[in-house]
């Protein structure tokens, strides 16, 4: 009896320290992340800090290139520039995935107040909007700051009227709804045009334009962006008791589905060259300014990031790719395409990094792994965000160490609702809302230095995640092939 206890008491006091040997192993190899790659980050940094290769690219896509929207000449012509300069840095598996994307056309556009006062005003039509008649429109206007003010007008009041959105800023994800569904909301109350105070919470008279949700079946109306400015003075005017009656002019239209493609490379992996970290951004923008900082620099980020790290022969692990995925901005089938391609081999993509928030002073990432960082206590996702947080310290020397929960992106995110774990790149975001999808999108908003900074960091996460001896997480069970 005696003996089995003290067998007993062995047994347990082997088990404390191998469970304490193992905790420790864990955070050496924690620690020994950072460490390890130490070397190697300091050398892809100081590359990076003086590339001129990505801003060069940068500048020829803005400047000799212009804005891109699908369906357009400009968007296959830089399709083309991409793929041929791939090809002539040396990247590996250059190709050019054929996705078929909608084609929505401007055409001529105006609108104008004609009654209390005559005044022109600047606007945008909305992304995938309807034309008005050959003659315009002309009613009077009707303002609400919310869905609710809308709803108790009634049919009654807003029917062959055109209904301003005169709604405040409240950050893009709260106040784009406006943009999105008040159209169909508007046209089941008979309105026949929508105006929309621009996206944004500063304004220099510049409208926003962006895509509108358009579903089957839904009735839909004219609708387009005004500036801060003029909806804020239809407001008063109307608070005044005045009517205000304005025309709207819009040529919209859609044309049948045209031809399109994802640009990807790689450089492909030296021991697993079947598991792939995947970055990028979206090659298309809407069709004003210069697509500079949306996304433009999130492309070229990614692009040079790979690019530098074969001119520095660094080969990882696993394979590392950069996508240059298409029509974002008014589909996103680009990213629906790439995971099409993936199909049931999702489960070797084993993590994916997205830039599509400008290029202002970068500060880190966010990461996400769908399903997983809704439960804060995970130990799962806790253990690839610690792993993620040591990969961010390497960067800490240019201010732009911090990992923190919740990131990915619009192209990266039909992978990851499938598992793949997401990292969304992270900036200071202090005016990307002050030139978002306006004609002020040029490259002269862009700091070539924050540019660098961020190939620097896509160059340092990508090619660390590509490396490590082991995945993030292991992969989950393969979902059935789309």
């Amino acid at each position: 009896m005696r003996n089995k206890s003290k067998g007993r008491a062995a047994l347990a006091v082997a088990v404390v320290l191998l469970a304490m040997g193992s905790a420790g192993d864990a955070r050496g190899q924690q620690t020994s992340l950072t460490d390890a790659y130490r070397a190697t980050a300091d050398k892809i940094i100081a590359a990076a800090m003086q590339d001129k290769g990505g801003w060069d690219k940068l500048n020829y896509l803005t400047t000799q290139i212009g804005n891109r929207l699908a369906g357009s000449a400009t968007l296959e012509r830089a399709v083309r520039w991409a793929a041929e300069t791939m090809r002539g840095e040396k990247l590996d598996n250059v190709r050019v995935q054929a996705v078929k994307v909608p084609h929505w056309v401007r055409g001529r556009e105006y609108a104008q107040v004609v009654a209390p006062v005559e005044k022109p005003m600047a606007m945008l039509g909305l992304g995938m909007s309807v034309g008005t008649p050959a003659k315009g429109i002309t009613a009077p206007v009707v303002v609400v700051t919310t869905f609710e003010e809308l709803e108790a007008l009634g049919r009654d009041k807003v029917a062959g009227r055109i209904v301003l959105f005169d709604m405040p800023w409240q950050g893009y994800g709260r106040t784009v709804r406006f943009r999105s569904s008040g159209h169909m909301r508007a046209a089941k109350l008979g309105a026949v045009a929508v105006l929309i105070r621009s996206v944004t919470g500063r304004s220099l008279y510049t409208p926003h334009t962006g895509a509108m949700d358009v579903k089957a079946g839904e009735p839909t109306v004219p609708a387009a962006a005004i500036t801060v400015e003029d909806a804020a003075w239809i407001h008063r005017m109307v608070d005044a008791g005045k009517e205000v009656r304005v025309k709207l002019y819009m040529e919209a239209k859609m044309l049948p589905d045209a031809d399109s493609a994802n640009v990807m490379g790689e450089i492909t992996g030296s021991e697993k060259p079947d598991e792939v970290v995947v970055m990028g951004g979206h090659i298309d923008s809407w069709d004003v300014g210069q697509g500079a900082e949306d996304d433009g620099s999130g492309i070229i980020s990614a692009w040079q990031a790979v690019t530098l790290l074969r001119q520095l022969g660094l080969r990882p692990r696993r394979t590392l790719r950069v996508v240059l995925w298409v029509n974002e901005e008014n589909g996103g089938r680009g990213g629906e395409a790439y995971r099409a391609m993936v199909g049931a081999e999702i489960g070797k993509h084993v993590a994916g990094i997205e830039m599509d928030g400008g290029s202002e002073k970068p500060s880190g990432f966010g990461f996400s792994i769908v399903n997983m960082d809704r439960n804060a206590n995970d130990p799962r996702y806790q253990a690839a965000l610690a792993k993620v947080q040591q990969i961010g310290k390497l960067l800490e020397g240019i201010g732009a160490g911090e990992v923190t929960p919740g990131g990915g992106g619009s192209d990266i995110g039909p992978l990851m609702r499938d598992g793949m774990p997401g990292l969304g790149l992270r900036t200071a975001g202090e005016h990307y809302f002050d030139y978002h999808h306006t004609n002020a999108d040029t490259l002269d908003k862009v700091d070539p230095q924050n540019v660098r900074k961020a190939v620097a960091m896509l160059a340092v996460m990508g090619y660390v995640l590509a490396d490590m001896p082991e995945r993030l997480v292991e992969a989950a069970p393969a979902p059935n092939p789309r």
